[in-house]
C-alpha cells in the first residue's frame, strides 16, 4: 500500500505566509535581509519506515492538515433468509427470475451486485457503487427479492408533516434508509394511521424513526399571545433587533405579523421550557410599555411616505433613536393624524424628528408646454440624466397631457433643479415651435411610407418630429414639432405629399391568377424592377388563397396609366409566349428529332425560342408539345416536320368535311378515327379545334396510306351524312386478328362487300370484346351477320394433323416457340404441338375453329416453302467496318433483317497479329490455321492432313458475313449492307486552327462527330499536317464536310478579332496613386475593366517600372478606359494630404469594431484615414487624404472625437490608480512606501544541498548530472544533491 500525500489550498496559503512573515521580519535594508532555510522553504515528505512502533511523526509543513482520501465507491452486503425469498426455485439459481431481476436493477440503479448461496439458503448479494446507488438497489433488492408484510404505526395527526418534511425530503430520505414504502394519510382524512410495507426488518426500523420524530415533537409546544397591534414595534424593536435577541435566548421562534397585516396575534413555538420563557419576557415588554404616553400631530398627506422612508426605515430610525413608535394612518385613509406613542421625556426628541422627516422633502412644479416633454428628456433620457446625476434624490415626474412637470426632492437641492429645469424650458420654447396640420387619414399610411420610409425621411431632413395619429383614433391632425424653420417645411412637404395623393388614381386591372406569380417572379425580383420604373405607383396583389384576378395600382394619374399600360404589355408577352401546339410525330422518329445527345432538339430549343416536350419512352403517346409564341411555336413545328419528312415518304393531305360531322367521325374517345389510323398504318389524322368551324382535316403519313385513310373519312364521312346506323357484337380478343386478317385482308372484304365499317377495340378500351359495326341499316345487318357466322364458325373447335420435316421443326420452336406465338396470335389462337424432341416423327397436331386451323396450316406451309427455298450467301466487309455497320445496340442490322426477313451472322472477331491471345500467353493463331485445326478434328482425335496453300487474294474468314433466307432478299440486304459501309473524305484545315476543332478535352470534336454521325481524324500534332479526315456514311459525310469548313470560318474570324482585341496601351501613373485606382476589393478597376471591356494589368512588385500600367484591348476601348484612369489620377492629384496628431489611445475607439467607425468616417467625409502601423515612430500620428475642404471638415470632426473620447480615457485612468496593482513585478520599481526598489535577486535560501561542504550546484551542461537518455554514464562515489542516481 503507498500512502498519498495531499497539500491543501489551506496548508499552502499557511506555508505561503509563513515565508512572507519571514520576509518581512527581518531587516529591511537592501540586499541584508536573512533568507529563508532550505528545510523550512522545501521541507521533506513524511518518512513512514524509519519510525519505531509508538513513536509520533514528527510534524512539519507537509504532514499538517492533511486530510485523507475517501473513496467514492462503497460495498455493502445485504442477506436475505430463506423465509423471506420471494424466489426459491433453488436449481434456477443464477439464470432465473432472480437474476433477471439483478441484472434490471443493476441497469436502473448504476450499482453493481453480486449474488451468492448461504449455507442456510439464505442468499447473500454484494452491492457496489457510489452511496446513492447502493441506496437506491437496497431499496429495489428489499421490493423485489424480498417477500413484503406489512403495518400499521399511529402517531397524532399534526405530526405527520414532520414526517413528511419539506417538499417530501424527510419521507424519502425514510424510505431509502429503511427500504420500506410509507404511506400517509391525505390532509382531508380524519386517520392518524401511517401504512408501512417492506421487510421485517425494514417495518421495525421505519416504526422505530416514525415514532421518534412524534415522540420530539411531542416535547415541542405553540402558544398565541394576543396583544394590540400598537405594541408590536416595541417587542420587536427597532429593524427587529429585540425579537432576534429574544429568540436567540430563549431557542423558541417568536413570529410577530407584520405591521402590513392587521393581527394581533403573536405566536410562540419550541420546546416547553423556552416558549414559556419567550412568553414571559413578550408580556413584560408589554407590560411596562402598556401605560406608555401617546400625543397626536397633523402632518400633511403629501408628508406622510417621508416620515416612513423607504420600506419603512425612518420610523424604525426614529424607533432606535428615541425609543418611540410612530403610528401613520393607512394610505387609503383621510386622516393627517399621526400619532407618537412612548416615554414622556422621549417624546420631544421623537417630534422633532417627525417634523424634520416630514419637511426634509420638498413637491414643486415647473410649467412646460405638453408637447415639449420628450425634448426635456432627451434621447434616452440623456438630458434629464445630467441633472438627476448631480441631485440623485430628486424626483422628477412628467404627466401625459399635462402642461406641467413635477419636482420631489429634498428642500435643499429643489430650488437648484426648479431653476435648471426652467432655464431648459425656457431655451426650448424660445427655439422650438409645432405645428398642427390636417390630413385625411386614409392617406396617413402612404404619408409614413413602406416600413416608415417616407416619414423618416422627412423626420431627418427636417430634423423635426412629426406625430400621425394611429387608425383606431380616426384623427385628422398630424402634429409636427421642432426646429421653427424645419417644422415649417416639413408641414410643407407634408401638405404637398397629401394634395397630391389626393390627385392619385386607384385603378384595378384584371390579370389571371396563374399569371400572378410570373410577374412577381423569383423572390419578387420582376415585380421590383416594375416598382423601381414607377417608384410613385403601390402595386397590390391579391392573396393567393382568394383565388382574385384583380392587381390594385395607385399613385398619380400619369404614372399609374403608364404602368398600367406595361403590365398589359407583360401579361400580352406571357400570353403570348403560353401558346401550345401538339406535333403528331411517328413513334420511330422521335429518337432522330432528338438527336445523338440531344443536340438536334436543343438547337430547335434555342433557334426558335421555344420549349419542346416530348412523350416518355413507355408512353403510346406521339404527340410533341412545342410552347413559347404562336409563330415561334409554327416554326418549330415546320422544323419537326420537316426531319420526319426527311427521314421518310411522308406526305401531308388535307381534306374537307362540314365541322358538324367532325364529332361523329372522331366518335366515342376517338374509337372512330383512332381505327382509321390504326387500320391505315398509323397515319395522323388532325381535325380542327372544336368550335372554330373549319371544315379543313389535315391527313398525314406515307403517302399510300394517306389516300386509303382519306377514302375512308371521306366514306364514313358519306355514311354520317346519309342515314347512319350502329350495331355492336362480341367476340373472344383471341378471334379478333383472325377477324382482322393478315393486313386487315379480312375485314376489307366483310367491308366492300357490305359497305359497313368493322371497328376494333383498342387495348386502352374496358371492354375488349366488343365490335362496333357502322354504316346504312341494310349493310350493318349484312355485316353482322357475316360476322356472327364467322365468329360460330370459330367456336367450332376442330383438330388437324399435317407433315412437317423433322430438320425444319427447329425454326417452329427456337426463341421459345416465338413462330408458334405469333401464329396463335394472328390466326385466332390456334395450338400447335410439335413432337418431343428426340422422336423421329413429322407428324404436327393444330387445335383450334376450324378456319384458323386451315389459315395456320397454310401459313406454316408457306414458312416450310421460304425454308426449303432458303439460300446461303457470303458478304464481304472488312472486320474493321462491322461495328459501324451494326449500329448502335445493333440497330442498323435488326433494321435489315427485319426489312428483308433473312437471317444475318457476322464472324467472331480476330484480334490483328502480335496481339496475345485471349487468357494465353502466345501470339493468336492465324486464320488459315485456325481453320486447318476446326477441320482437322474429328471425334476428338486430331487426323494430321497437309496443309493447303493460302490464296493472298482470298477474303479473310473474319471479314465475311453470312446472309440466310431467299435468294431475291439475300442480293438485296448485301446491298443493303454495303451501303452502310463507311467511306472517308479529306478536308484541308490550316494546321494552327486544329487545336481550337478539337476544343477543350476534345469537346469540340466530339459534339461534331455527334451531330453529323461521323469519326472525324486530327493529324497528330508532329505530323504538322494540315488534312483531317471525315469517316461516316456517304449521306452524312457531305453535311460533315459543310459543318467542319463552317466552323473553320468562324474560327478565322474569331482569330482576326483575336488580333484586333491584344492592342496594347502603356500609361504611366504614381505607384501611390495604384490603391486608389483599384478601389476597395478591386471594385472601381472591375468596373474599368467591365464597362470598356479591356484586360489592366498592374505592375508586380519585382518589376523595375513600378509606375507603368498596362491595358490590352480593342484600341478605341483601350484608349477610352486610359482616358478613364487619367480622369481618376487628374482628381488623385488635386487632392492633399495633411497630418494630425491624434492620441494613439483613441485610434481603436475611432476606427471602430471591424473598421465600422473609419469606414463611416471616410464615406461622410470622402476623404482617406491612414493610421500608424504599430511600432511606428510618431504613434499619435494621422494622415488625412483629400479634398482640401473636406480634409479640414474631416480633422474638425477626428479633433472632436479625440476630445470626446479622452474623456473617457481619462476617467479610465483616474480608477486605475485606486485598483490593486497587478501581479506583474516588473511594471513598478517603487515599494509600498514610495521608495525605489533594487534589482530583484530572485528566491534566496540558505543551507541548501549544493551549499553544504564541497557540494555546489549541478552542472546544467554536464552530462554526468544532466544524461541524455541511452548515453553511458560513468560510475560516481559522490552523492548527488538530488538525492542517489538511479541509473
Amino acid at each position: 500500500m503507498s500512502s498519498v500525500a495531499v497539500l491543501t489550498q489551506e496548508s499552502f496559503n499557511e506555508h505561503r505566509s509563513g515565508l512572507v512573515a519571514e520576509q518581512a521580519g527581518g531587516s529591511s535594508s537592501a540586499g541584508d535581509e536573512e533568507a529563508p532555510a532550505y528545510k523550512d522553504a522545501f521541507p521533506p515528505l513524511p518518512e513512514k519506515a524509519a519510525s519505531p512502533e509508538g513513536t509520533q511523526e514528527p510534524v512539519n509543513a507537509w504532514t499538517s492538515k492533511i486530510r485523507p482520501l475517501k473513496s467514492s465507491v462503497i460495498t455493502q452486503v445485504f442477506h436475505v433468509p430463506l423465509e423471506e425469498r420471494k424466489y426459491k426455485d433453488i436449481n434456477q439459481f443464477g439464470e432465473g427470475d432472480q437474476a433477471k431481476v439483478c441484472v434490471d436493477i443493476m441497469h436502473k440503479t448504476g450499482a453493481h451486485l453480486e449474488l451468492s448461496m448461504a449455507k442456510d439458503q439464505g442468499l447473500s448479494i454484494m452491492v457496489s457503487g457510489k452511496l446513492d446507488a447502493v441506496m437506491k438497489a437496497r431499496k429495489e433488492i428489499v421490493s423485489r427479492l424480498q417477500t413484503q408484510a406489512s403495518a400499521t404505526v399511529a402517531i397524532p395527526k399534526e405530526h405527520h408533516r414532520f414526517v413528511i418534511g419539506k417538499n417530501g425530503e424527510k419521507l424519502q430520505e425514510l424510505e431509502l434508509k429503511t427500504a420500506t414504502k410509507i404511506q400517509i394519510p391525505r390532509p382531508d382524512d380524519p386517520s392518524n394511521h401511517i401504512k408501512i410495507s417492506g421487510t421485517k426488518e425494514g417495518l421495525e426500523k421505519a416504526k422505530h424513526e416514525i415514532l421518534l420524530i412524534s415522540a420530539e415533537q411531542d416535547k415541542r409546544a405553540v402558544e398565541r399571545v394576543n396583544i394590540d397591534k400598537v405594541f408590536h414595534p416595541f417587542i420587536t424593536g427597532a429593524y427587529n433587533k429585540l425579537v432576534s435577541d429574544m429568540m436567540q435566548e430563549t431557542g423558541a421562534r417568536i413570529n410577530v405579523p407584520p405591521p402590513s397585516v392587521n393581527k394581533t396575534e403573536i405566536v410562540i413555538t419550541g420546546e416547553k421550557e423556552q416558549v414559556a420563557l419567550a412568553v414571559a419576557m413578550i408580556k413584560k415588554i408589554y407590560e411596562g410599555k402598556k401605560n406608555a404616553t401617546t400625543i397626536a400631530v397633523e402632518v400633511k398627506k403629501s408628508q406622510h411616505k417621508y416620515v416612513i422612508g423607504p420600506k419603512g426605515n425612518t420610523l424604525q430610525e426614529i424607533l432606535e433613536k428615541t425609543g418611540v413608535s410612530v403610528e401613520i394612518p393607512p394610505s387609503d385613509s383621510n386622516s393627517e393624524t399621526v400619532i407618537l406613542r412612548g416615554e414622556p421625556d422621549r417624546l420631544g426628541q421623537a417630534l422633532t424628528e417627525v417634523y424634520a422627516k416630514a419637511n426634509s422633502y420638498t413637491v414643486s412644479s415647473v410649467e412646460a408646454p405638453s408637447w415639449l416633454h420628450r425634448f426635456i428628456i432627451g434621447k434616452k433620457g440623456q438630458n434629464l440624466a445630467k441633472i438627476t446625476q448631480q441631485m440623485p434624490k430628486v424626483h422628477i415626474e412628467f404627466t401625459e397631457g399635462e402642461d406641467k412637470i413635477t419636482l420631489e426632492g429634498p428642500t435643499k437641492d429643489m430650488q437648484m433643479v426648479q431653476s435648471q429645469m426652467e432655464a431648459i424650458v425656457t431655451d426650448l420654447v424660445s427655439r422650438m415651435d409645432f405645428r398642427e396640420i390636417s390630413v385625411d387619414p386614409r392617406f396617413h399610411r402612404h404619408l409614413i411610407g413602406k416600413g416608415g420610409a417616407n416619414i423618416n425621411r422627412i423626420k431627418d431632413l427636417h430634423k423635426v418630429s412629426v406625430r400621425i395619429p394611429p387608425d383606431n383614433e380616426k384623427s385628422h391632425l398630424i402634429r409636427i414639432e421642432g426646429d421653427p424653420q424645419g417644422v415649417q417645411e416639413a408641414s410643407k412637404e407634408l401638405l404637398e405629399l397629401a394634395s397630391r395623393m389626393e390627385n392619385e388614381r386607384t385603378k384595378d386591372l384584371i390579370i389571371e391568377q396563374r399569371f400572378h406569380r410570373a410577374i412577381i417572379g423569383q423572390k419578387g425580383e420582376k415585380i421590383k424592377d416594375v416598382r423601381d420604373k414607377f417608384p410613385e405607383v403601390i402595386i397590390n396583389f391579391p392573396d393567393p388563397a382568394a383565388k382574385s384576378d384583380i392587381v390594385q395600382l395607385r399613385g398619380p394619374r400619369n404614372e399609374v396609366e403608364k404602368c398600367s399600360k406595361f403590365m398589359a404589355k407583360m401579361v400580352a408577352d406571357m400570353v403570348e409566349n403560353g401558346f401550345f401546339l401538339s406535333v403528331p410525330i411517328f413513334k420511330q422518329f422521335h429518337k432522330n428529332i432528338i438527336g445523338k445527345g440531344g443536340a438536334n432538339i436543343k438547337k430547335i430549343r434555342e433557334e426558335t425560342n421555344t420549349r419542346i416536350d416530348l412523350p416518355a419512352e413507355n408512353s403510346n403517346s406521339e404527340m410533341i408539345v412545342i410552347t413559347g409564341k404562336k409563330e415561334n411555336c409554327e416554326a418549330a413545328r415546320i422544323r419537326i416536320l420537316a426531319i420526319q419528312k426527311e427521314l421518310a415518304n411522308i406526305t401531308e393531305m388535307e381534306v374537307s368535311i362540314p365541322s358538324k360531322l367532325h364529332n361523329s367521325l372522331i366518335g366515342s374517345k376517338g374509337r372512330f378515327v383512332r381505327s382509321i389510323m390504326e387500320e391505315c398504318g398509323g397515319v395522323h389524322i388532325h381535325f380542327p379545334t372544336e368550335g372554330s368551324g373549319i371544315d379543313t382535316v389535315t391527313i398525314r403519313g406515307p403517302a399510300e396510306e394517306v389516300e386509303k385513310a382519306k377514302k375512308q373519312l371521306l366514306s364514313l364521312a358519306q355514311d354520317k351524312q346519309t342515314k347512319s346506323h350502329t350495331a355492336e357484337l362480341k367476340a373472344k380478343p383471341e378471334y379478333h386478328k383472325f377477324l382482322i386478317g393478315k393486313g386487315g385482308g379480312n375485314i376489307r372484304k366483310v367491308r366492300d362487300s357490305t359497305g359497313a365499317r368493322i371497328i376494333f377495340p383498342t387495348p386502352d378500351d374496358e371492354d375488349q370484346e366488343l365490335i362496333t359495326v357502322v354504316g346504312t341499316e341494310e349493310a350493318v345487318r349484312e355485316a353482322q351477320k357475316e360476322l356472327e357466322e364467322l365468329i360460330k364458325s370459330l367456336d367450332n373447335v376442330v383438330e388437324d394433323v399435317m407433315n412437317v420435316d423433322p430438320k425444319h421443326h427447329r425454326y417452329f420452336v427456337a426463341r421459345r416457340g416465338q413462330v408458334l406465338r405469333d401464329i396463335a396470335d394472328e390466326y385466332g389462337g390456334v395450338m400447335v404441338s410439335f413432337p418431343r424432341s428426340g422422336a423421329n416423327s413429322d407428324k404436327v397436331t393444330l387445335k383450334g375453329a376450324k378456319d384458323c386451323v386451315e389459315a395456320a396450316k397454310k401459313r406454316m406451309l408457306e414458312i416450310i416453302e421460304d425454308l426449303d427455298a432458303q439460300v446461303t450467301m457470303e458478304c464481304v466487309i472488312p472486320q474493321k467496318f462491322h461495328r459501324s455497320i451494326m449500329g448502335p445496340k445493333g440497330s442498323r442490322i435488326q433494321g435489315i433483317t427485319r426489312d428483308h426477313n433473312v437471317q444475318i451472322k457476322f464472324p467472331e472477331r480476330v484480334d490483328g497479329p502480335g496481339k496475345e491471345g485471349p487468357g494465353k500467353g502466345g501470339p493468336a493463331a492465324p486464320p488459315a490455321e485456325a481453320a486447318v485445326q476446326e477441320n482437322g478434328e474429328a471425334n476428338g482425335e486430331m487426323v494430321e492432313e497437309p496443309a493447303a496453300p493460302v490464296d493472298p487474294a482470298a477474303p479473310k474468314k473474319c471479314d465475311i458475313i453470312v446472309l440466310s433466307g431467299r435468294k431475291e432478299r439475300c442480293e438485296a440486304a448485301v446491298e443493303a449492307l454495303k451501303a452502310l459501309v463507311p467511306v472517308t473524305t479529306e478536308v484541308e484545315v490550316p494546321f494552327e486552327l486544329h487545336r481550337y476543332i478539337i476544343g477543350q478535352k476534345g469537346s469540340g470534336i466530339r459534339k461534331m462527330m455527334d451531330e453529323f454521325e461521323v469519326n472525324i481524324q486530327v493529324p497528330a500534332p508532329e505530323l504538322q499536317s494540315d488534312i483531317i479526315s471525315i469517316t461516316g456514311l456517304a449521306n452524312h459525310l457531305d453535311r460533315a464536310k459543310e459543318g467542319l469548313l463552317e466552323r473553320v470560318k468562324e474560327l478565322t474570324a474569331e482569330q482576326e478579332d483575336r488580333s484586333l482585341r491584344s492592342f496594347k496601351l502603356t500609361i504611366t501613373v504614381d505607384p501611390k496613386y495604384h490603391p486608389k485606382i483599384i478601389g476597395r476589393k478591386g471594385a472601381i478597376i472591375t468596373n474599368i475593366r467591365t464597362e470598356h471591356d479591356v484586360n489592366i494589368q498592374f505592375p508586380d512588385k519585382n518589376d523595375d517600372n513600378q509606375d507603368q500600367i498596362t491595358i490590352t484591348g480593342y484600341e478605341h476601348k483601350a484608349t477610352a478606359a486610359k482616358d478613364a484612369i487619367q480622369a481618376i489620377v487628374d482628381e488623385l492629384e488635386e487632392m492633399v494630404s495633411e497630418d494630425i496628431t491624434l492620441d494613439a489611445r483613441v485610434h481603436a475607439r475611432i476606427i471602430g469594431a471591424r473598421g465600422k467607425g473609419i469606414r463611416k468616417i471616410m464615406d461622410e467625409f470622402k476623404v482617406d484615414l491612414r493610421f500608424p502601423q504599430p511600432g511606428a515612430a510618431d504613434p499619435n500620428q494621422v494622415f488625412v487624404t483629400g479634398r482640401p475642404e473636406l480634409v479640414d471638415e474631416a480633422i474638425d470632426h477626428l479633433l472632436n472625437l479625440e476630445e470626446e473620447y479622452m474623456a473617457d480615457v481619462n476617467e479610465n485612468e483616474s480608477k486605475m490608480t485606486y485598483m490593486k496593482p497587478t501581479g506583474d513585478r516588473g511594471a513598478s520599481s517603487m515599494d509600498e512606501g514610495g521608495r525605489e526598489r533594487g534589482s530583484s535577486k530572485g528566491f534566496v535560501v540558505r543551507e541548501a544541498p549544493w551549499q553544504t561542504g564541497s557540494e555546489k550546484a549541478p552542472d546544467m551542461s554536464s552530462s554526468e548530472d544532466f544524461p541524455s537518455f541511452g548515453a553511458p554514464v560513468a560510475a560516481a562515489n559522490k552523492a548527488s544533491p538530488w538525492g542517489p542516481k538511479r541509473f
